[in-house]
């Protein structure tokens, strides 16, 4: 099994069953300031402690969608990496991210339909080994025999 194409992906015809990939972040308050001026999502949860304090979260937290971000970047630069196009992306938002945390994602290849190219993986972001989101990805992987 090759696990390094020279484009630094790996293509449909390398991947297997089980391969994984993770990286791992902490979600900073700038991450939070970036993602709100990108997203136009100024939520007060996001960026208002006294206003966060009174909400259920007792405390600022993270846009979801940042954290799934994380799993976007395993796929778009690791598993299976440069050129893989996103098809679909369930997830499931478990519990918060809040600032300061270090957030694990990770992505597990479960299957592999190699005639249309598309690899469903397991996805999910953990803080200190829980999970704070779980999902399953759809994706179109590139392919070595169009080198």
């Amino acid at each position: 099994m090759l696990d390094n194409h020279p484009r630094g992906t790996i293509v449909i015809e390398d991947l297997e069953v089980g391969m994984m990939r993770s990286l791992m972040k902490e979600v900073t308050d700038l991450d939070i300031e970036l993602f709100a001026q990108v997203s136009t999502d100024r939520n007060p949860v996001h960026m208002d402690d006294a206003y966060a304090m009174d909400t259920i979260f007792e405390g600022r937290i993270a846009h979801g969608m940042l954290t799934a971000g994380l799993i976007s970047a395993v796929i778009g630069e690791q598993l299976p990496g440069h050129g893989t196009v996103y098809l679909g992306q369930t997830l499931k938002f478990m519990a918060p991210v809040r600032p300061g945390d270090m957030v694990t994602a990770e992505v597990e290849v479960v299957s592999i339909d190699y005639a249309k190219r598309r690899v469903t993986l397991d996805t999910r972001c953990l803080v200190n080994g829980k999970p704070v989101l779980k999902g399953e990805a759809t994706v179109l992987a590139p392919s070595g025999k169009f080198d």
